[in-house]
């Protein structure tokens, strides 16, 4: 993972800076460059329009670099990135052109009565987007990966090169990676066969039936006190249900520890 983005301002609650700062860490192990990017919106190009829009282009990449002059760096590379347009169209336009692996993401942040976990831009990025995101919890400081929980229904995985972002955090910090298979009401007989590429990562396994995924995962968070959670986005995966929309609410879905979101298949 040697590109990383974090985005800024996907909400006027969110805390950016922490995970700007987490994503600084994790590219310090890792090797990598962080991407800081903010959108701008262009004025229609006519007459003398395109030296406004190099203003605009300008002013944005001050105030990220303002922005950035806050943090310690670490000798990682910080890149200021100003993105012309919508977020949802930017970043895969620039991720074409500059292969990012890795988007690192904040939860909404309005406090305890604020009801949503992802708000409408950063849940779109996490179901519409081909790029794995990690989600880190407000004020969440880092520390190294020691034990990861993988949490999946099937152990069919589709999606070529799906496990390379969690193969290279497990090599990088010497983690290991405990699975969950929790078996659901739709299980089927197929879903139990763990795909071999999945089977030489892991050091333990375990399954549970519940009737979501996500009440397998609570029922085992604290049993196993893992830094990293991560799951799979797919049809029948974590989530399923959540995807119909974009917003993701605290009721359906909070972790309170980073959460890693893998494409498992098309």
């Amino acid at each position: 993972m040697k590109n990383i983005l974090v985005p800024l301002g996907l909400s006027e609650n969110s805390i950016t800076l922490n995970r700007v700062e987490y994503a600084i860490n994790l590219a310090k192990e890792l090797g990598g460059t962080v991407y800081v990017t903010q959108v701008f919106k262009e004025l229609p190009r006519s007459g003398s329009l395109p030296t406004v829009n190099k203003t605009l282009k300008q002013i944005t990449a001050s105030s990220i670099e303002e922005q950035l002059s806050e943090l310690d760096k670490k000798g990682v590379e910080v890149v200021a990135l100003p993105l012309e347009g919508e977020l949802l169209e930017a970043i895969p336009k620039f991720n074409l052109e500059n292969a990012i692996n890795l988007i690192v993401l904040g939860p909404e942040n309005g406090g305890i009565k604020d009801p949503y976990f992802l708000g409408e831009t950063s849940g779109s990025l996490v179901k519409k987007t081909e790029i794995p995101i990690l989600i880190v919890p407000e004020n969440y400081r880092f520390a190294p990966i020691n034990k990861v929980l993988m949490a999946i229904k099937s152990g069919s995985i589709k999606k070529k090169n799906a496990l390379a972002p969690i193969k290279e955090i497990l090599t990088t910090f010497g983690a290991q990676m405990k699975l969950l298979q929790v078996k659901t009401t739709d299980f089927l007989p197929g879903d139990s066969e763990i795909q071999k590429d999945l089977e030489t990562i892991i050091s333990s396994y375990k399954s549970s039936e519940n009737a979501t995924l996500f009440q397998g995962v609570l029922e085992h968070l604290n049993a196993n006190h893992p830094d990293l959670l991560c799951v799979f986005r797919r049809k029948r995966g974590f989530f399923a249900k959540l995807w119909e929309e974009n917003t993701i609410l605290k009721r359906d879905f909070e972790s309170r520890i980073p959460l890693l979101i893998l494409r498992g298949s098309d």
